[in-house]
């Protein structure tokens, strides 16, 4: 498999994740300009990422199962596609092409990396995983699954603590109500 980003590059970055994030919560906090149409077209754009991450989280048994059933059948990183539109939606709900810009230079240089590390230890877990990689696409979803249906499973929702992005998330749309309401 080649690489796209250095494994050194890909693992400083992957130690950025964290910190960025909350670097990028400053900025919408203080760069952000919401109105009623913008909090309109943005927030149920970051209410799908969040469906989607949410669907995620209920297949996924990190380390002990390769996930390939429920959004994994469309994509193979439905959680970063579910952030994606999460922070896609919410620099709608800005209105800040900056916010937007900075969203994007962000996942390009910190989230497509640590993609790609992800996919080199699920490769080395799970014999199945190129396969499973060759029939559904990293990132924009195919039309039709690929793979069997399975149910979406509660226990792993809770045990991925996916309720701490909807927490999140919360709060984001309650701070930009709270900005467009002032």
């Amino acid at each position: 498999m080649r690489l796209l980003f250095p494994k050194p590059y890909a693992d400083f970055v992957a130690r950025l994740r964290v910190p960025s994030g909350f670097a990028l919560v400053a900025a919408f906090a203080w760069f952000s300009h919401p109105d009623a149409r913008s909090l309109a077209y943005g927030l149920p754009v970051s209410f799908v990422g969040l469906a989607v991450r949410a669907w995620a989280a209920g297949h996924l048994a990190k380390n002990q199962s390769l996930a390939a059933s429920g959004p994994y059948a469309y994509t193979r990183n439905p959680l970063y596609l579910g952030t994606l539109l999460v922070a896609a939606g919410l620099a709608l709900a800005s209105r800040s092409a900056g916010l937007g810009a900075l969203f994007a230079a962000v996942f390009l240089c910190i989230y497509l990396p640590v993609i790609q590390l992800e996919q080199q230890h699920l490769r080395s877990l799970f014999p199945e995983y190129a396969a499973y990689a060759a029939r559904v696409p990293a990132l924009l979803p195919r039309m039709t699954p690929a793979g069997q249906p399975r149910a979406f499973q509660w226990k792993l929702y809770l045990k991925n603590r996916e309720y701490q992005a909807a927490a999140g998330f919360l709060a984001g749309a309650l701070f930009l109500l709270w900005k467009a309401l002032r």
